[in-house]
């Protein structure tokens, strides 16, 4: 038996303050290809599509505001786009997928156009951050491994 512990949805600056502590505790870095990535995401308004835009486009927003810059190449650390992607959320077990910018939804991708997917950008190995779901309930998402693709890898 799974025992799912639901969490009211922060308000206002008790959502901002939650990823606050988390980005002054550990960062998040953004590449300059992913911020204009996900600047062309919000633009594009790809996110009106998701389960609650309202939340994404604030989360992705303040993700901008609060990262700061990594140079290029990334080191194999960092979350970026075209990373695959090792991951546990508190309760469940690890899963993996590619993190990508396309808005249209592939099977073994994340979307950064997706709650999951805008967390986990700009994260690094190991980093353990809170996780707004889409019904409104707050966990605890830890990246374990980040690698390139092969893709990505001969580019």
């Amino acid at each position: 038996m799974t025992i799912t512990r639901i969490t009211p949805l922060p308000a206002g600056s008790d959502f901002r303050s939650l990823f606050e502590r988390s980005a002054m505790q550990t960062g998040f870095v953004l590449t300059v290809e992913d911020r204009v990535g996900i600047e062309r995401l919000l633009r594009r308004r790809v996110i009106d599509y998701a389960p609650n835009p309202p939340l994404l486009n604030g989360l992705l927003r303040h993700k901008l505001r609060i990262s700061r810059g990594v140079p290029e190449p990334a080191t194999s650390e960092i979350v970026v786009a075209g990373s695959h992607v090792s991951y546990m959320i508190s309760g469940e077990g690890t899963r993996a997928g590619v993190l990508t910018m396309n808005p249209a939804p592939i099977p073994g991708h994340i979307l950064v156009a997706s709650l999951l997917g805008a967390t986990l950008i700009g994260m690094r190995k190991l980093q353990k951050v809170p996780l707004l779901r889409d019904d409104g309930q707050i966990d605890t998402l830890v990246v374990l491994d980040v690698s390139p693709t092969p893709a990505h890898d001969a580019a």
